[in-house]
């Protein structure tokens, strides 16, 4: 059993709609959801059967019903404090969540059969999800409220999720009244006596920290150190209480703490298995939802005794989440600690170590805590979720570009039997891996293959995708080079050709490929990389490449014009999309330095001759990859942006659909919202699917696009943008990605 405070995840207004509900309903996984007036005294309750049921018998229902007009007015109930076995003894029969009402009716929490995930504030703690990170304060404010506000300050600028307290009553909590004086003390006693006494805030002054915390964004949680400062917390709403080992043999005050039935993270230190054992059985009894923090008490704790290794015993041994609670010195352990499984990691903070107190010596800085965050980030992305091993787009480029083929020894004609002699091992892997050469021998080739062709993977396909005609309700076309432009047109007659230059190709003169005039308008895909390992880069701060950045566009330009003859109509500007840069090698730029991004872009564009031609700025992902490595980009990735440079310059965009859906993946935008500002903007489109925040390029379907909703936006905020495909190598095999492709998207295009 785990109990959740979450009370808007299981309860909805009675007022509120069937829509809602189901909604609802869909989003817990519970398969109930209880109605509630606004005291939230609860009113009914409704299964997801209750909803199928009275969907069916009234077909073509009204979902802006009010749900009190279905609820079911009796339910299962406990009451909070109520014994676990109690409790637990409700389950079944259907039941799987059991709400548990004060005595006052209220409800507060919900029981839920099984274990969980601890929710603290806005967080839900699991085996996939990010590391808590909490920046104990504890006594480093001095005494000082303003000191404290400044910590709190720093700490959520350093990243911190969560700012945790310490509560006493010191008069109740030593045997002494908390006696400095007292000689019969020891040495150490009489420090801690004296450092609290000067130091310790009144449980006012906390809560009102709390307070300021939360209005920073952050969970605030506090240590409570006595029975009455868990009142006091529990009355201020603390969404989990934190437990330090010194108490965790306290079972009168883990018992008091599991009333409150809110998460409990329990520090481990200075404590026997024997001990953790005897209060993990008795706080798990209870059903609160715990997190165990591996630790070792000692301030500073060396190295050679931090033994992080006993975390994974610990989760093992308990059978739930484990943490870290740090008291050695610098960031590296709970770095460690994250990429061995921690899902919460406490250390100390502090302004400055040098101060007096104990705490501060093992405190990290706000720099030392910035980096902490930023390391631990990192380790979670490189930890990643596990599974089967899948190639990252980076390693998917380069295998094309290092790894081998196999490819024909000789001219094969359609229909002859493939023998082993028919093919040899040879680079770049563009083509079936050597691997599959057992796959191939004794095949009937589908079509002529030349000499030193590739073999593919639609040479193992008993019909292999190939180009016909193609109804779109939109201007189509696809991607080509220049010796395959002229057969292209012939083969499915687009409305259009883009052209994807590479660097040679400015020296090269087209009309030695295009022979005559095509019914179908051009855009040019302008270069990313030229001569040298340069890349264009018309946003940078650096003179030299701006100016050499400039001079190529000019013979992008050239060339653009120098197409348009080969196309009709020939009235036309021609579109040149193009990554006008902005990219960043080691780190995303300052959000601060994006606005001169754009400005010194627009600078770029007013020094160049645009007669006959239109730039279209291509949206960009928030990863790219250059050579087969991965960079942050800064420019044409935020929707706002974008809009504001496009209405301030009077510009169009390229509307990259792949690149895009990796910038709202990132940014957790959803792709409407995107449209919704860029649409008005958008001159052409590029159409791949994409996954994750850097998966780009992807076949149609091969991604976590949904092509059906972004086909019917796009009609309303772009019906007349044109597009292609552009698949990551879908010109391979004579175009196969791209004839699979508009296949899959003239359903919805």
């Amino acid at each position: 059993m785990i109990i959740d405070r979450d009370r808007a995840a299981y309860c909805i207004a009675e007022t509120e709609t069937l829509a809602e509900a189901l909604r609802r309903v869909d989003q817990n996984r519970a398969r109930v959801i209880f109605t509630a007036d606004r005291h939230y005294r609860l009113t009914g309750v409704l299964s997801d059967g209750d909803l199928r049921r009275w969907l069916i018998a009234h077909g073509g229902a009204d979902l802006s019903v009010a749900v009190s007009t279905i609820a079911r007015p009796h339910f299962v109930f406990a009451r909070i404090g109520d014994p676990a076995a109690q409790v637990e003894s409700l389950f079944g029969r259907g039941v799987d969540v059991v709400p548990l009402l004060d005595g006052g009716g209220h409800v507060v929490a919900f029981a839920r059969a099984g274990g969980g995930a601890p929710a603290i504030g806005g967080w839900r703690l699991g085996p996939d999800s990010p590391c808590f990170i909490i920046a104990e304060i504890g006594n480093n404010h001095n005494g000082d409220p303003d000191l404290a506000r400044r910590l709190i300050d720093c700490a959520h600028e350093a990243g911190a999720d969560c700012v945790k307290f310490q509560m006493r009553d010191i008069s109740r909590l030593y045997r002494n009244g908390g006696q400095t004086a007292d000689l019969r003390e020891d040495l150490g006693t009489q420090y801690t006596l004296d450092l609290l006494a000067r130091f310790n805030l009144p449980a006012s002054t906390i809560l009102e920290l709390m307070d300021y915390a939360h209005g920073l964004g952050m969970v605030a949680l506090c240590t409570p150190w006595d029975m009455g400062s868990v009142e006091i917390l529990e009355r201020w709403g603390v969404e989990a209480f934190k437990i330090a080992s010194a108490d965790l043999t306290n079972h009168d005050l883990l018992r008091r703490v599991a009333q409150a039935a809110r998460p409990i993270l329990l520090s481990t230190g200075m404590s026997r298995e024997a001990e953790i054992r005897a209060s993990v059985d008795l706080l798990k009894a209870t059903g609160v939802p715990l997190v165990l923090l591996h630790c070792n008490s000692t301030y500073p704790a060396p190295l050679k005794d931090v033994n992080l290794a006993y975390m994974t015993r610990l989760a093992e041994q308990h059978d739930c989440l484990v943490g870290y609670s740090g008291h050695e010195r610098g960031i590296v352990v709970p770095i460690a600690a994250v990429a061995m499984g921690a899902k919460v990691v406490e250390k100390h903070f502090t302004l400055d170590p040098n101060m007096e107190g104990v705490d501060h010596k093992v405190s990290l800085t706000p720099l030392e805590f910035a980096q902490m965050v930023r390391s631990i980030r990192d380790v979670e992305t490189a930890v990643g979720q596990g599974g089967p091993r899948l190639l990252s787009q980076g390693e998917m480029i380069n295998r094309e570009n290092l790894a081998k083929s196999l490819v024909a020894t000789r001219a094969i004609a359609k229909g002859e039997c493939l023998a082993e002699t028919d093919m040899r091992v040879a680079s770049p892997g563009r083509g079936l891996q050597p691997d599959r050469r057992g796959d191939l021998i004794g095949r009937r080739a589908t079509r002529f293959i030349e000499a030193g062709d590739f073999f593919y993977d639609s040479d193992l396909c008993d019909e292999p995708v190939g180009p016909r005609p193609y109804t779109f309700r939109r201007p189509w076309g696809i991607p080509v080079r220049y010796h395959d432009a002229a057969r292209m047109v012939t083969a499915i007659a687009p409305s259009l050709l883009e052209y994807h230059l590479s660097y040679h190709d400015l020296d090269v003169n087209p009309e030695h490929h295009l022979c005559r005039v095509m019914d179908s308008d051009l855009i040019v895909h302008a270069p990313e990389l030229f001569a040298g390992d340069f890349l264009l880069d018309l946003c940078s701060e650096d003179d030299g490449i701006r100016e050499r950045s400039l001079a190529e566009m000019t013979r992008v330009i050239q060339v653009a014009r120098s197409l348009r003859r080969f196309h009709r109509p020939q009235t036309r500007p021609v579109r040149i999309v193009t990554n006008v840069g902005g990219f960043s090698k080691d780190a995303p730029r300052p959000q601060s330095d994006v606005t001169g991004l754009y400005r010194r872009l627009e600078d770029c564009l007013a020094r160049l001759d645009l007669s006959g031609v239109e730039i279209l700025p291509q949206t960009m992902p928030p990863f790219p990859w250059h050579f087969g490595g991965q960079s942050y980009h800064n420019a044409f990735v935020d929707p706002a942006e974008i809009a504001a440079y496009c209405a301030d310059a009077k510009r169009r965009i390229c509307l990259d659909i792949s690149h895009s859906q990796l910038a709202c993946t990132q940014a957790k935008l959803s792709m409407r919202d995107f449209l919704d500002k860029v649409g008005p903007y958008v001159g052409h489109m590029h159409v791949a699917d994409a996954r994750g925040s850097d998966g780009e390029g992807l076949q149609i379907g091969d991604g976590d696009i949904d092509f059906g909703t972004l086909a019917a936006h796009l009609d309303q905020v772009a019906p007349h943008a044109s597009f292609i495909p552009e698949i990551w190598q879908g010109h391979k095999n004579d175009g196969e990605g791209f004839w699979l492709a508009l296949e899959r998207l003239e359903r919805w295009f």
